[in-house]
C-alpha cells in the first residue's frame, strides 16, 4: 500500500523557521516528482514546491521562492521543506504529494495521484 506520512508541522512566529519532512513507502518513487501543497481555510490547494526525481529539478510558487527550500533524499523516497522568513499568510495545511515525472504538470494539483494526510502549519505571534 502506497503511504506518504508528513511530520514537522507546528506553530512558529512570524519570521520563524519550521522544517517538514515526507516519507514514502509501498512503492517504488525513483522515477516520482514528489511535492508540497497547502490549503488554507475557505482557499483552494495549492503548490508550494516540487522536485523531480533527478534529484536537482526544482520547482516553486513565486511567493515563496527565497524563503522556502525542498530537498530529497538520495533514496528518493523522502523529501523535506525547509521554510524560513514565515508569515501569517504560509499558514494552511501542508500534504506532500508524489506523480510519476513523466505525466502532467508539477504545479497542478491534478496531476498527483497519491496524497498524505497533511500537517498544520500555523504562523502567528
Amino acid at each position: 500500500q502506497v503511504q506518504l506520512v508528513e511530520s514537522g508541522g507546528g506553530l512558529v512566529q512570524p519570521g520563524g523557521s519550521l522544517r517538514l519532512s515526507c516519507t514514502a513507502s509501498g512503492g517504488a518513487f525513483d522515477t516520482f516528482t514528489m511535492a508540497w501543497f497547502r490549503q488554507a481555510p475557505g482557499k483552494e490547494r495549492e503548490n508550494v514546491a516540487a522536485i523531480a526525481s533527478d534529484l536537482y529539478s526544482t520547482y516553486y510558487r513565486p511567493t515563496v521562492r527565497g524563503r522556502f527550500t525542498i530537498s530529497r533524499n538520495s533514496n528518493k523516497n523522502t523529501i523535506s521543506l525547509q521554510m524560513s522568513s514565515l508569515k501569517p499568510e504560509d499558514t494552511a495545511v501542508y500534504y506532500c504529494a508524489a506523480k510519476p515525472d513523466a505525466f502532467g504538470s508539477p504545479y497542478d494539483t491534478w496531476s498527483y495521484r497519491t496524497w498524505g494526510q497533511g500537517t498544520q502549519v500555523t504562523v502567528s505571534s
